[in-house]
Order: C-alpha cells, then sequence, then structure tokens
C-alpha cells in the first residue's frame, strides 16, 4: 500500500468514501482530500475527515497552481475521482466539462510526471457511443428491456459491454473528455513511465452519494420515495423499462484496495468496472424496491420523449477485471438500496435540504 495518497475530487461520493476506507483499513497512510466543493453536499465531508485525520486541501484541477509539485512532492499516488460526471452538464455548460475534465486531466498528468507518482483514474462506461449503444438488439421483458441472445455488434453478450466495444462515433462531451483523458494518460505511460490504471466504471451507488437527476439516480430513486417526491419515467414509452447495473461503493472500494496493493501487474490496464447483470435493476424494478423498503408510493409521471444522451439499456461485463483478480461484487441490489435507506434515516437532518 502507498504510503501517501493524493484523493483528488476527495470529497466527492467515491472520493470521500475511498479516503475514508483507505483510513479505517490502512492508519499509517497519509490521505490527502483535494476539492473544489462545487457539488452540494461536499461539505459535509469535511468534519468526517477531521475526525479520522484526512487532511483536506480546498483546490480546482483547471489551475495548476493548485497543484503544485512543491506542495505534493511526497504523494506517491495519485487517485483521481474530480470529474464533472454529467451528461447532461456537457449540453447544458460545456465549458465547465471541457475545462475540468480534460485540461483537468493535462494538469493531474503534469504533477505525475513532476513527482514521480503513479496513477488510478476513474473513467467511465460513458466512453462507449450513444448511437451504437443505442443499437444493441433488446428484447422487452415485462417490467424490463434486456440484451437479446442475438447480436451484430462486437463487445456485447448476456454480460453487457465489454472493453472491445466499438469506439468510434460520438458520445457525449462529458464521454469524449474522458476517454481523451485515458488516451493521454496512455501517452503519459510511455513517454515518462508513469504506471496508470483505468477504471471504466459503471452506476455507482451508496450511502453518501447526494443522488441527483443526472448522476446518483438510486439514491435519487429512493429518497424521493422517503421524502415523498414526485419522479418521472422519461423516455422509451415512459414505462421506466430502461435498465442499468449499479455497484455498491463498498464493492468499487474492496477493487481499488487490491489494485493499490497490486499496481505493478495491472498497469496499463483499461478496465470495465460494474455491478454486472446480477445487480441491474430497470427503474420500474427499483420502484418497487423502493416501495418494499419505504413503505411508501409516491406518483411518477410517463414521459415518452428520452433526454439527450440517454440509452435504453447499460450492463457492464467486467469479466476481464473477475478473471484477472478474482473480484466480483457482493452487495445485491436490495442490500445496497437497503443501506442507502438506512443511511437517510441516520442523517435524515442534514440530508433533507439537500435530497428533497
Amino acid at each position: 500500500m502507498a504510503e501517501n495518497i493524493l484523493i483528488l475530487g476527495g470529497a466527492g461520493f467515491v472520493g470521500s468514501s475511498l479516503a475514508i476506507n483507505l483510513k479505517k483499513h490502512h492508519s499509517s497512510t497519509k490521505i490527502i482530500c483535494f476539492d473544489n466543493l462545487r457539488r452540494r453536499g461536499s461539505e459535509l465531508n469535511l468534519p468526517r475527515f477531521k475526525n479520522l485525520d484526512i487532511d483536506f486541501i480546498h483546490g480546482d484541477i483547471r489551475s495548476p497552481s493548485d497543484l503544485d509539485p512543491a506542495i505534493f512532492n511526497s504523494v506517491d499516488t495519485i487517485i483521481d475521482c474530480s470529474a464533472e460526471p454529467s451528461v447532461l452538464a456537457g449540453f447544458a455548460s460545456p465549458q465547465y466539462v471541457l475545462q475540468t475534465n480534460l485540461l483537468g486531466t493535462i494538469n493531474v498528468l503534469e504533477l505525475a510526471r513532476q513527482i514521480n507518482a503513479r496513477l488510478l483514474f476513474l473513467s467511465t462506461s460513458r466512453v462507449y457511443p450513444i448511437e451504437t449503444l443505442k443499437s444493441v438488439n433488446l428484447v422487452e421483458l415485462p417490467t424490463r428491456f434486456s440484451i437479446a441472445p442475438e447480436q451484430t455488434i462486437s463487445g456485447v453478450s448476456h454480460l453487457g459491454i465489454a472493453e472491445e466495444f466499438p469506439l468510434q462515433s460520438y458520445r457525449s462531451l462529458y464521454g469524449t473528455t474522458k476517454l481523451a483523458s485515458e488516451m493521454l494518460i496512455e501517452e503519459y505511460r510511455q513517454a515518462y513511465g508513469i504506471q496508470a490504471i483505468v477504471n471504466r466504471c459503471g452506476v455507482i451507488t451508496g450511502p453518501w452519494q447526494m443522488g441527483k437527476v443526472d448522476q446518483g439516480v438510486f439514491v435519487l430513486w429512493l429518497a424521493a420515495h422517503y421524502f415523498e417526491k414526485s419522479l418521472s419515467y422519461i423516455g422509451y414509452g415512459g414505462t421506466g423499462k430502461q435498465v442499468r447495473d449499479l455497484l455498491h461503493i463498498e464493492d468499487l472500494l474492496s477493487l481499488i484496495n487490491y489494485q493499490l496493493e497490486n499496481f505493478s501487474e495491472l498497469d496499463g490496464d483499461v478496465l470495465n468496472v460494474g455491478g454486472g447483470a446480477d445487480n441491474s435493476l430497470s427503474l420500474l424494478e427499483t420502484t418497487k424496491l423502493c416501495e418494499t423498503i419505504t413503505g411508501k408510493s409516491i406518483p411518477i409521471k410517463s414521459e415518452e420523449i428520452a433526454r439527450q444522451g440517454d440509452i435504453p439499456i447499460y450492463i457492464t461485463d467486467s469479466s476481464k477485471i473477475s478473471s484477472k483478480t478474482g473480484w466480483e461484487p457482493i452487495m445485491s441490489p436490495e442490500k445496497t438500496l437497503r443501506d442507502i435507506y438506512n443511511w437517510i434515516i441516520e442523517y435524515e437532518t442534514i440530508l433533507k435540504p439537500i435530497l428533497s
């Protein structure tokens, strides 16, 4: 395990969960969390850091001076969780997405080069092109869409989308900034010998995620049931049959722990990381689970037209990382949603202004 870890986007959902988990398991590891606190709710993590002796630096990866090598010269591992993670934000505010996710990566790579640190980069399933994902053959079942047995596209099977899925075509500005970042990382690996691992993550969720419409849908859905807010099934006939796999943050943390301890073995890998077909839900199925867990039923509107950039199904095929490491997700969707529910109950007072 590295002695000094810098987590960029460290006050966000993934970054803060990672920092706290690593500190609890490796108390001698020095952890620095770096964040611009732009996302509402991220400030709630600062007292949690203080309690565990995790350092916090308020800064922005868009600003090279905030990533001064003199400040971080003792860091040996950088974990980059700092992206603007919304596809919709790319349509509404392209400048912020481009500067954070693309210029930010350049600044991060320059820091890694100058301090000779290795880089664990959280990328996204959104690097796969929208139209190609939409052209995956589907079967409509009573509660969900499902991937059909016969496919004409490489890298798609009943297991989901694998790393061999074609990358040619458009994928949203968000997805493009992440794919461009992956390519820059590979160039820096070759040119400067920086060790790097890229995880293409699907939907990650769990306690301490401040769910919104465009990011954190499972927290949003459960919180809406708990606080009795209305929701909408958007697109694909408004039936709620669109599907995503979900990965509990604890399962991601167990993988990252393994990767940090076996970095050289996985150096250069680009890996799909997600819950997989066994841990997938449609919105309709999510509603039923939320009703069971909360004991509440809420009105859900139907809108037939999908939003820009949306896709009917995405399931991660993580068999490459599973066969390399033996890692498998162990948290079921029901267990994940129950964890979120218990977290909302415990912290209702501070969460209500954000999640309701």
